[in-house]
C-alpha cells in the first residue's frame, strides 16, 4: 500500500523527490537520476518554473516547434507551436503554405468583452432589485475604483453590470453579470479581484437598504466565467473553386470542394463527428496558446461551450460554395493575453511573443484562430481525399521506431520501406524482426 505523509509541502524539492521515488518506484536511484536530468542547468530559470505550481519535482518537456509562411491579413508570421501530437505542426504548416498563395487568412476581432459573475440568493421581490440597480451600479464602481484605475488607463475596465435571474436554477438564485475589457492581459486575476470586492460591497449595500434587507440577500460566490461569447474572433479563407488543386489525389478541385462542404455539413449536424472535428481545431489553437503562456484549458472550455450555444454541440467552422467561390470560416471565442501572467514570466512564452513581433491580445487572437482554421482545413482535406492515417502514421513512424529501440541504420531502412506502405505498430515490428533476422544470418555466414 502507498504510504501517506504529513507535511509533504514543507519538504525541499529534493526531499519531495526522494520520498516519492523511495515509496512508489522499484528502482529509486534510477528514477531519481532520470527526473533530476530534466532540471534546467540554470538555477534561476528553474526557480521560475518551480514557482508556477506546487510540489514540483521535475520538468515535463514538450516539443517547441515553429511553423512558417503564415499570411494573416497580409502580414507574414512564423508561428510558435507547442504540442506533442504527431503531424499537427506538419499539417498546419502545409495548410499555411497552401493558403499563402491564395490570399492567406483574413481575421477580424468582433468583440473583446470578458465577464464575471456574482451569484447570490434573494427571497424578496425582483422589482426591488431592479429598482436599485442604477444606484447599486454606481456604488460597485466606486468601491472598486482603486482596483480598476490602472486598467482604465490602459483602455480597459468595467463596461457594464447586468442583473439576471438564473432560469431553471436554485430557488431565489440571481447573478450580477459584470462585463470587462482587460486590454492586452487575459485579466483573470484582475476580474476575480474586482468581483470579490463587489460581492462584499453588494452584501453591505443590501444589509443597509430598507427594502433589500428584508429579502435576506446572501452572497454565494464571485468568479469570472470562462464562457466569453463576446470575446470573439472571425477567421476565413476564400478561393475560386478551380484554384483548389489537390495534387497526388486524383480528385478535381470541383469534387474536392463538394466533398469538403459535405464534411463540414456533417460536423454541423452530428455531435459525434463535431467533437472530433473541433478537437482538430484546438490541436492548432492550443499549440499557439500554450506556446505563448496562455490558459489552454479556459480556451477549450469556452470553445466547446460556444459550439453548443444553440442547444446541440456542432462544428465551430462553416463552409459555403457560391457562384464558383469556396469560402471556409470560423467564429471562435478566445480570451487571450500578451501581458501579465506566464506571458511575461515564462522564458519560452516571452520568446514566442517576440517571434510573433510582440502582438497585442487582439492580434494574438487572430493568429491563434488562423492556426485553428488551418488545422481544420488540413484534417478535412486529408479525410475527403487520401484519408487521415496515411500522413498521420508516417509522421508517427519515428515514434514507433524509437519505442522498438531501432538503430539508426534500421530507422533509415524503415523510412525507405514504408515510403509507399501502410504504417502500423505491428507492421513496423514485423519489419524490424525481419531485418534483425537477416542481419543475424549474415553475421553467422561471415563467421
Amino acid at each position: 500500500m502507498p504510504k501517506s505523509i504529513s507535511g509533504f509541502s514543507k519538504l525541499s524539492k529534493r526531499g519531495k523527490l526522494k520520498w516519492m521515488v523511495e515509496n512508489f518506484f522499484k528502482d529509486p536511484e534510477l528514477v531519481m537520476k532520470e527526473l533530476k536530468s530534466y532540471w534546467l542547468p540554470d538555477e534561476e530559470q528553474q526557480k521560475i518554473l518551480d514557482g508556477f505550481s506546487e510540489n514540483t519535482i521535475s520538468n515535463f518537456h514538450l516539443p517547441f516547434s515553429v511553423s512558417p509562411n503564415w499570411l494573416i491579413n497580409d502580414q507574414t508570421y512564423c508561428v510558435p507551436m507547442v504540442i506533442e501530437e504527431s503531424s499537427v505542426v506538419a499539417a498546419a504548416s502545409s495548410a499555411a503554405k497552401y493558403w499563402q498563395s491564395r490570399g492567406g487568412f483574413k481575421a477580424e476581432v468582433l468583440g473583446i468583452e470578458k465577464l464575471g459573475q456574482i451569484h447570490f440568493t434573494y427571497a424578496g421581490r425582483v422589482e426591488d432589485l431592479q429598482t436599485v440597480m442604477p444606484a447599486l451600479d454606481k456604488r460597485l464602481r466606486q468601491d472598486t475604483a482603486a482596483l480598476t484605475a490602472n486598467m482604465e488607463q490602459r483602455g480597459g475596465g468595467i463596461q457594464r453590470i447586468e442583473l439576471k435571474k438564473i432560469d431553471n436554477g436554485p430557488k431565489y438564485a440571481y447573478t450580477l453579470v459584470v462585463f470587462f475589457h482587460t486590454a492586452d492581459s487575459m485579466g483573470a486575476n484582475f476580474i476575480n479581484s474586482v468581483l470579490e470586492v463587489m460581492a462584499q460591497s453588494l452584501r453591505k449595500y443590501a444589509a443597509g437598504h430598507p427594502k433589500l434587507k428584508q429579502g435576506e440577500l446572501t452572497i454565494v460566490m464571485a468568479i469570472l466565467s470562462n464562457l466569453t461569447p463576446q470575446c470573439l474572433v472571425r477567421v476565413s479563407v476564400t478561393s475560386p473553386i478551380d484554384q483548389l488543386a489537390c495534387p497526388g489525389t486524383g480528385i478535381s478541385p470541383q469534387e474536392f470542394a463538394k466533398r469538403f462542404h459535405l464534411a463540414v455539413e456533417i460536423a454541423r449536424a452530428d455531435p459525434y463527428r463535431a467533437a472530433t472535428h473541433n478537437k482538430g481545431i484546438f490541436n492548432g489553437v492550443d499549440a499557439v496558446v500554450i506556446s505563448t503562456g496562455n490558459d489552454f484549458r479556459a480556451v477549450e472550455a469556452c470553445g466547446h461551450a460556444y459550439a453548443a450555444r444553440d442547444g446541440q454541440y456542432r462544428s465551430l467552422s462553416f463552409c459555403s460554395i457560391d457562384d464558383g467561390i469556396f469560402h471556409f470560416w470560423m467564429d471562435l471565442p478566445l480570451a487571450l493575453g500578451t501581458v501579465g501572467g506566464l506571458t511575461s514570466l515564462h522564458p519560452m512564452a516571452r520568446r514566442s511573443l517576440e517571434l510573433l513581433e510582440n502582438p497585442s491580445a487582439e492580434s494574438l487572437m487572430k493568429i491563434a484562430a488562423s492556426v485553428g482554421l488551418a488545422q481544420n482545413f488540413a484534417a478535412l482535406r486529408s479525410l475527403v481525399t487520401i484519408g487521415i492515417q496515411q500522413g498521420h502514421m508516417r509522421m508517427h513512424l519515428s515514434n514507433i521506431l524509437s519505442r522498438l529501440e531501432a538503430t539508426e541504420k534500421e530507422m533509415k531502412e524503415a523510412l525507405v520501406y514504408f515510403a509507399d506502405r501502410a504504417v502500423s505498430h505491428g507492421a513496423v515490428q514485423e519489419f524490424l524482426q525481419l531485418l534483425r533476422s537477416q542481419a543475424q544470418v549474415e553475421g553467422d555466414l561471415s563467421v
